[in-house]
């Protein structure tokens, strides 16, 4: 892999995001996590950095115990974004060809794999800008068979309009996932087709709802260790910070935007994504920190760092929407070596 991006001088600090639209005010509070303080984590010595995350992480949560997730897509390929990381759009030439949505009884049998498996939170995606009324319908009735085999459900289906998020909470939905990418300055290098405030406004109608948060980001896109801060900030000020904060490490797909422009070699070292993930849970001690896309690549000791950094969740089973993923007994072998057990 190529070596860590050098730590940058700090950028100015970002307003924190607040999903709810409080009346003007003459002045903001300072935010609980300015990128100074960000900065300064990311740059200390990598043992005193993990103490401390591992330190906090010990106060909230049990360190031994990790919660598995499944991700199933039942909605793949032909979307009109252009997501610079995604195979599924359809303006990029990855070989990802457009389907229909899966059946209800597809769906039901994915997860009840899933559950036999030792995921506890079933989470379904589909490849839209926003999902239209026609489309949510079936989904909602996924949501409730979901529920009813006694599964956490989350859903990641872009962008919702006014009253989508009341109906998906009607049903039973427990978490929505809307990542951030990436800091809000190096968003529009990633994506042209929305715009920060898009994913902004989404995440309102989650939390306006009565929604769990699931909210993250990619690292790995040849972003700047200040524009991984600039992204923890982001995450880290919201009121309150996402209840689970997945931390992807980007898989490069031939035929994407980033696998050129990065030729197919790793953005950052190893060392960089531990300390992001550790950085994250020093900033967001009660959320849950999920290893998410990328672990395929990743070797065990990587990963054990990551579970010492505070990584308490993570995405579980063979495949990740389009990408792989670590096999469930490959899973395991690592669990039984670290005393690890399931939630």
């Amino acid at each position: 892999m190529s070596a860590s991006p050098v730590a940058e001088n700090a950028a100015p600090a970002v307003q924190p995001v607040h999903f709810s639209r409080p009346a003007p005010a003459l002045a903001q509070a300072a935010p609980r996590w300015p990128r100074e303080r960000i900065a300064a984590l990311f740059a200390l010595p990598f043992a005193d950095l993990l103490h401390q995350a591992q330190t906090v992480h010990r106060a909230h949560h049990d360190p031994n115990r990790v919660q598995r997730s499944t991700l199933l897509s039942i909605k793949t390929g032909g979307c009109p974004e252009d997501c610079g990381y995604c195979p599924q759009s359809a303006r990029h030439h990855t070989g990802t060809e457009a389907e229909s949505m899966l059946s209800l009884d597809q769906v039901i049998e994915a997860a009840k794999a899933a559950k036999a498996a030792g995921a506890t939170r079933f989470c379904m995606g589909a490849a839209w800008r926003g999902p239209k009324q026609r489309d949510l319908d079936p989904v909602l009735g996924m949501v409730r068979e979901v529920k009813a085999l006694g599964l956490e459900a989350c859903c990641t289906l872009g962008m919702l309009k006014g009253g989508q998020a009341e109906q998906l909470k009607a049903a039973g939905l427990d978490y929505y996932n809307h990542n951030l990418d990436t800091a809000p300055e190096a968003y529009g290098g990633i994506v042209s087709t929305r715009d920060y405030q898009d994913r902004l406004d989404t995440l309102a109608r989650v939390k306006d709802a009565g929604l769990h948060v699931c909210c993250g980001g990619i690292v790995g896109m040849g972003e700047s260790r200040a524009e991984r801060v600039g992204l923890i900030s982001q995450l880290a000020n919201m009121d309150p910070p996402p209840e689970s904060v997945p931390i992807n490490f980007l898989v490069q797909v031939e035929g994407t935007p980033l696998h050129a422009r990065l030729h197919g070699e790793a953005a950052i070292d190893w060392s960089e994504f531990v300390r992001t993930i550790a950085v994250a849970r020093i900033t967001m001690p009660e959320s849950f920190v999920r290893l998410s896309a990328g672990r395929q690549d990743m070797d065990e000791a990587t990963q054990a760092l990551c579970f010492l950094a505070g990584a308490n969740s993570m995405f579980y089973g063979e495949k990740l929407l389009t990408t792989g993923n670590p096999e469930v007994e490959r899973d395991q072998r690592l669990f039984d070596k670290l005393g690890i057990s399931p939630m």
